[in-house]
């Protein structure tokens, strides 16, 4: 758990890992699994060439059939750009069409009646007046491909950068706030902190567990003074007794990280009733050095450059129908950082 602890504090470790279930959410799960795309209603424009040639043998016969000027127009503009090249194609080999049948529809393609030219500009003999409407729709398709993986480029573009800004700014601001909400009372609510003759602490800060508060879990940055991230502390929830909600919790959990070493120290903070049953304390022991709560219990944790010294500040037990002394009602620490001499 000290392992898993240790990585969950690091933020490039939390971002990346975040990054990567995110993509893999995005593309596996809602992309290809959940909402797969799927292409529909498209047009002759996004076909391949060889289907391309063969909507434009079908307009070829229709044409040699029916004569219809207009739908033979729409058929070309259809296709799009690549209209001219695959009517020159059709005419090098025109398999079973009739080659003057061929031929009379790049003549009509080429200078409809209509004085409108339907191929593209770069095809249009000269003289041709080309109508803006025609080109624009034979394009449209091919330009939405061409923009598509720009954007999608420029997507992932922003949220690399999103996360790096994220990586960089994330202990210089969000391990911030909670010191700021639970910054230490003044001395005429709570007893002076114990001073080690070690100069001012790095960091000071109070935390609260109240019964009803199942996700307690509080952590705080400790940074020296010119801003620069040293490591961790925190209390959260070791274990609870009986069932139902709300949790009823009988230990918490005191820990220490140090950027400079390579485990986390932790002490665990049990209830009277826990800490007088072998089984139990032996069991969270694994943990950590467990020890007794009690008003004014103070403990110590160093790592290889910090020192915190922890103390009970106020505490209070529930009552009901588990063990007298047995689960917190409330729970309030003192948490003072320094550095290690």
């Amino acid at each position: 758990m000290d392992a898993m602890r240790e990585q969950l504090n690091r933020p490039l470790v939390v971002g990346v890992a975040s990054f990567v279930i995110g993509i893999f959410i995005g593309l596996v799960v809602l992309g290809w699994w959940l909402w797969p795309v799927k292409w529909v209603d498209a047009g002759p424009n996004d076909l391949r060439v060889e289907y391309q040639e063969i909507y434009l043998r079908m307009a070829i016969d229709s044409y040699t059939t029916n004569q219809d000027g207009d739908a033979a127009q729409q058929h070309i503009a259809e296709v799009g750009p690549n209209a001219s090249e695959v009517l020159q194609a059709i005419l090098a080999n025109p398999k079973s069409q009739n080659p003057d049948s061929v031929q009379v529809f790049i003549n009509f393609a080429e200078g409809a009646p209509s004085g409108e030219a339907i191929l593209p500009p770069t095809e249009a003999p000269m003289g041709v007046i080309v109508t803006p409407t025609t080109t624009a729709a034979a394009g449209a398709g091919s330009w939405a491909r061409r923009i598509l993986p720009w954007m999608c480029l420029i997507t992932f573009v922003l949220a690399l950068g999103l996360v790096a800004v994220f990586l960089l700014r994330n202990r210089s601001f969000s391990f911030k706030l909670p010191q700021m909400r639970k910054e230490a009372p003044g001395p005429a609510e709570y007893p002076e902190p114990v001073t080690t003759g070690e100069g001012p602490p790095l960091a000071q800060f109070m935390t609260t567990y109240q019964i009803g508060h199942d996700l307690y879990d509080d952590s705080f940055s400790i940074d020296s003074p010119a801003g620069e991230f040293l490591g961790e502390c925190g209390v959260g929830i070791s274990e609870a007794i009986g069932v139902g909600d709300p949790k009823r919790v009988t230990a918490f959990e005191v820990w220490l990280f140090d950027k400079n070493d390579i485990q986390t120290v932790t002490k665990v903070l049990m209830s009277q009733h826990a800490f007088s049953d072998e089984a139990t304390r032996q069991r969270l022991a694994a943990k950590g050095e467990p020890l007794p709560a009690a008003p004014g219990r103070e403990m110590v944790l160093e790592t290889a450059t910090l020192r915190l010294l922890a103390r009970v500040v106020d505490m209070s037990y529930g009552a009901g129908a588990l063990p007298s002394e047995s689960f917190f009602e409330r729970l309030t620490l003192e948490l003072v950082a320094w550095p290690k001499g």
